[in-house]
């Protein structure tokens, strides 16, 4: 691959092929410098004014030394700029071919929408936790980024069809809409949710008035980063250890975390009562909530309560056990 490195070493090749040319006319024809570089610009050009000042036997022989070594050195250089202009864009279709044939293979991803510093943190959240993900994002400079950190990414306009299709829309499990402003936070909502009437849609609302434009517009959830920061700052002064705690039970890294965990429809554990299932004695995690299938909630669950197909089971515990039960009510 043709390096920044190889380029200078062109330019400084061209630079002293000048130079040298010019200083053999002002040495053996007695020319100034400037005309010495205009009659070696030409001649190494073959642009063909003539010469500026008659040569002599000596300087029409030097002349055709400087054509033959500097047309040499001239092409050596077009061809290798012209190779990185074509290796470049040979390499820039081979890699968006190879990306896109990965991207169809995906399903139940999380399609992403954006990738500025809420979108950044989005994507590296669910990375870590080994879910596939697509960014969608027009700004180069961050396209760049999202090569350098490995992502697989959509270069276009998430409110296009074509371009929310091509990240596979259709196969998604959910998409989080966090653009640049909340109308096309909006454009892109309504696109997604005409493309895939089951998609779990988040978006991000910062204006006043934009949860509701954004929710009849088909998300799931809106989310405002101000005001969840405006809560958590509030909540730091008045309840610190709780916090502290929520903190921990979210925070990548640790041994043990907070989970939601969805139950199958083939679970053996259907229908059995939470003292019987063993999760707090076999597994010994913190049964916090029961979501049912019809969205109701049920905090802090008697030990009688039934699991059911479609419940979804908020625990706290270490991370080896969530993943033990994640495999137990599938």
């Amino acid at each position: 691959m043709v390096t920044f490195r190889k380029i200078a070493q062109w330019t400084a090749s061209l630079a002293a092929l000048l130079v040298v040319g010019s200083l053999g006319f002002v040495w053996l024809e007695g020319w100034n410098f400037f005309d010495a570089l205009y009659m070696t610009v030409t001649t190494l050009t073959t642009v063909g004014y003539g010469e500026i000042h008659p040569l002599d036997r000596l300087g029409r022989i030097y002349n055709m030394v400087l054509i033959l070594a500097g047309m040499g050195v001239l092409l050596y250089i077009v061809g290798g700029l012209a190779r990185v202009l074509i290796e470049g864009e040979i390499r820039a279709a081979l890699g968006k071919r190879k990306l896109i044939k990965h991207i169809k293979k995906l399903k139940g991803h999380f399609i992403i929408c954006g990738f500025g510093r809420i979108g950044e943190i989005i994507c590296r959240q669910l990375k870590e936790r080994g879910l596939s993900l697509v960014v969608i994002e027009t700004d180069p400079a961050l396209i760049t980024r999202l090569e350098e950190l490995g992502y697989f990414f959509i270069s276009g306009d998430a409110t296009r069809d074509e371009v929310l299709l091509e990240a596979g829309i259709e196969r998604a499990k959910g998409l989080v809409a966090v653009v640049s402003t909340d109308a096309d936070n909006v454009y892109v909502v309504l696109t997604a949710r005409s493309l895939n009437p089951k998609l779990l849609i988040v978006a991000r609302g910062e204006e006043s008035g934009s949860e509701k434009k954004l929710l009849r517009a088909g998300a799931d959830k809106v989310e405002s980063p101000y005001r969840m920061g405006g809560q958590k700052m509030a909540h730091t002064i008045l309840h610190p250890t709780v916090v502290t705690f929520m903190e921990l039970a979210m925070k990548e890294g640790v041994d043990w975390s907070m989970e939601e965990i969805a139950v199958g429809q083939t679970s053996t554990l259907l229908g059995v009562p939470l003292k019987d299932s063993g999760i707090r004695q076999k597994l010994d995690l913190i049964l916090v909530a029961i979501k049912r299938a019809d969205g109701d909630m049920l905090f802090n669950p008697s030990h009688d309560t039934p699991i059911l197909a479609g419940d979804t089971l908020i625990a706290l515990g270490l991370r080896k056990n969530l993943d033990a039960l994640e495999e137990l009510v599938q």
